[in-house]
């Protein structure tokens, strides 16, 4: 992608919180962003640092994570394509709370603080569509305070490989699909609060129950209302 002819404001219109802007607004908030290409491994920002500005993905993976204080790593949230991170604190004009590193070679929007707060100046409903994109993501953090809470750690790996399809009552609708895992598997292990070991016996216990099949990233979910009904040890 030619990062020179990227077109921001008709990409930021594509943005829920950007959607009902004006394309004269539109214009006004581009002229407070970034445009980034960034190489794979990259920190954006630390635990403790300032908060400027916040990110939306455009190509490739972010990482949110916190370093416990015996070096143990924990995956908060995986940001991919579409994703938006850090506008919650960019408000609370408080420090960072995670780190934040890139997972793949990423192509990240940066919109700074001050382009924001001239639109809500502007518009107090673009402040609600920011407040209800920020809402959204509690809600899903909620979520997965939940799942770690109630839910065992197969349940948890098989909630991830089914991503939407599962239903509120734990159910899908058979059909057959592949999951390319975006990221390494002990990312997302971290990131269900599993460890690496632990992630990979409940892909090999999956497996031998003929549930599904793994080729390097890539696992074939045979049957998934099989899959999303499956029970350890019956």
């Amino acid at each position: 992608m030619d990062i020179a002819k990227f077109n921001i404001p008709r990409y930021l219109a594509t943005q829920p919180m950007f959607s009902n802007m004006q394309p004269e607004e539109l214009q006004r908030v581009a002229r407070g962003c970034v445009l980034e290409r960034i190489e794979r491994g990259k920190v954006l920002f630390r635990t403790g640092e300032m908060c400027q500005a916040f990110h939306i993905v455009v190509l490739g993976q972010i990482k949110l994570y916190l370093i416990s204080p015996a070096g143990v790593e924990k995956v908060i949230e995986l940001c991919g394509p579409g994703h938006s991170f850090a506008e919650a604190i960019m408000f609370m004009d408080v420090p960072h709370l995670v780190n934040a590193q890139t997972l793949t070679e990423t192509l990240l929007l940066t919109v700074e603080k001050n382009a924001v707060l001239r639109e809500i100046e502007a518009d107090s409903r673009f402040a609600l569509r920011m407040l209800a994109g920020i809402s959204r993501r509690l809600h899903g953090l909620i979520k997965d305070v939940e799942g770690y809470a109630l839910h065992s750690g197969v349940q948890r790996v098989i909630s991830y490989l089914l991503g939407g399809l599962m239903d509120g009552g734990g159910s899908a609708v058979p059909q057959t699909i592949t999951v390319s895992l975006p990221v390494s598997k002990s990312t997302i292990a971290s990131r269900l609060s599993l460890t690496p070991e632990y992630f990979s016996r409940v892909l090999h216990e999956l497996e031998a129950a003929k549930l599904i099949t793994v080729q390097r990233r890539d696992i074939h979910i045979h049957d998934t209302a099989k899959l999303a009904g499956y029970q350890p040890g019956k």
